[in-house]
């Protein structure tokens, strides 16, 4: 068998496997943008993609052992994991970046759904998370101009 040789047949799927994990990325990447945060639309939908498709890898090539796509997602979140760290930021007494890592974090489990054909998962995740920076992001800025801080 050719090493290089294309299966046409899982081309097409596998594109919209991506295209689905890169669509429920927008939102929450819109919403960060919009906040001018650093990371935004071109890396929320990179780790969704990314995610999605480590998974969909891993389910072709370790498709007979749960145990080493455990490992595959142990390593991805741990990954992502990282990424998400290094937007977490110190300043004195206050810390910022924590929702940018947990959005980053919770975009490459819906990435990871997707691949998964749990799309009703990552749909959930991502209408989550968008509400969650949303509505939430507004309510703990007066909260916090209510306590001084």
């Amino acid at each position: 068998m050719d090493p290089f040789a294309i299966e046409w047949s899982r081309v097409g799927s596998h594109s919209l496997y991506l295209l689905a994990a890169y669509i429920l990325s927008l939102p929450i990447a819109w919403n960060r943008e919009k906040e001018s945060r650093s990371a935004g639309l071109r890396t929320f939908p990179l780790v969704a993609v990314a995610s999605c498709a480590l998974v969909l890898i891993g389910k072709i090539v370790m498709s007979d052992s749960a145990d080493a796509q455990a490992r595959i997602l142990q390593g991805l979140m741990t990954g992502v994991g990282f990424i998400g760290g290094g937007a977490i930021l110190k300043h004195g007494a206050s810390v910022e970046g924590t929702a940018k890592a947990a959005s980053l974090w919770a975009t490459g489990v819906a990435g990871i759904a997707v691949a998964y054909q749990r799309v009703e998962i990552a749909v959930a995740l991502s209408l989550i998370t968008f509400f969650t920076l949303r509505v939430l992001t507004p309510l703990k800025t007066d909260a916090s101009r209510e306590s001084g801080q």
